[in-house]
């Protein structure tokens, strides 16, 4: 007897809650990357910053169970989705409280929505998920509401291999011109090591982010790619610490427009908009293009 497979869309509904406990030790190892030695030194500061809560409720796996990409297989929380190509495609976050280390926090994650596209280059699946973060101790405090978006995409054709080789070649030559300049910007440098740190932060086993030779042999990148959480993260911090000091963000959002890698440095933006108390933030890659778009919104 032949048993059918689940259709991909089976999967919406699906449900799971991860606790987990606001370490200091995963503080004290952001910190260090991101050159933050006050808080190195006193990982308990509150509130947590906007977007470390990404270092934590990761996935863990025995490694006999993980995939060539370095990710958990495929079909127990997430669907089977038979693309080999995975990225974090954007996210909508609203924080209703704050993260303070010492506490436990429950999140709980469900699948809301499956779709199929097709672009310019070739299939794609997108998943939705979305979070919410309690804290344990008080399961109606809520703490923050997220939407994560994931896009599959199958192995890059011969034209994006060689749209890839061509943007490699225009960064090595030290060709850069900005899509657009903020009012605001920063310069970043995100090379191998500051992305190795991030991925042991988050326990983020994805090789794309430190494996140069499985970039370029297999996902036919030029070099290592900066995570999508890692800049927004840095925009959020950006936000914080130098655009409004002070000021606590209510709202972010954000969506990947294109790759950025560990070839070169890449830049922070922010400029205000008509609407009082929001921002619009984005970063630019190691040609001057737009890498991520996102806005932000402070209470």
């Amino acid at each position: 007897m032949t048993v059918a497979t689940p259709a991909l869309e089976d999967w919406v509904g699906r449900q799971q809650t991860v606790l987990d406990t606001i370490s200091p030790v995963q503080v004290r190892q952001m910190a260090a990357t991101l050159n933050d030695a006050a808080r190195m030194q006193r990982p308990d500061m509150a509130p947590l910053p906007a977007g470390w809560h990404w270092l934590y409720f990761n996935p863990l796996e025995v490694q006999s169970l993980l995939g060539e990409d370095g990710h958990p297989q495929r079909g127990s929380f997430l669907p089977p989705v038979d693309l080999p190509r995975r990225m974090w495609a954007g996210s909508r976050l609203t924080w209703h409280g704050s993260f303070h280390v010492g506490a436990s926090v429950n999140k709980a994650s469900e699948i809301v929505k499956v779709t199929r596209k097709t672009g310019r280059t070739g299939e794609m699946v997108f998943v939705t998920v979305a979070h919410r973060y309690s804290n344990a101790a008080d399961d109606q405090a809520l703490l923050l509401t997220e939407e994560h978006d994931i896009v599959y995409r199958g192995m890059p054709s011969e034209p994006e291999k060689a749209a890839l080789l061509a943007v490699a070649e225009q960064i090595r030559s030290g060709v850069h011109s900005f899509e657009r300049t903020g009012e605001h910007s920063l310069a970043v440098n995100a090379d191998a090591v500051m992305l190795y740190r991030y991925s042991a932060a988050t326990f983020n086993g994805h090789r794309i982010h430190y494996d140069a030779d499985y970039c370029r042999s297999v996902e036919g990148y030029p070099g290592r790619v900066v995570h999508g959480p890692l800049i927004a993260t840095l925009l959020l911090g950006f936000m914080e610490n130098q655009v409004a000091p002070g000021a606590r963000i209510q709202s972010f959002e954000f969506r990947a427009m294109r790759p950025t890698f560990d070839l070169s440095g890449f830049h922070l933006h922010a400029s205000k908009t008509a609407v009082a108390n929001v921002w619009q933030l984005w970063s630019t890659n190691n040609t001057g293009h737009t890498g991520i778009e996102a806005s932000v919104t402070l209470q």
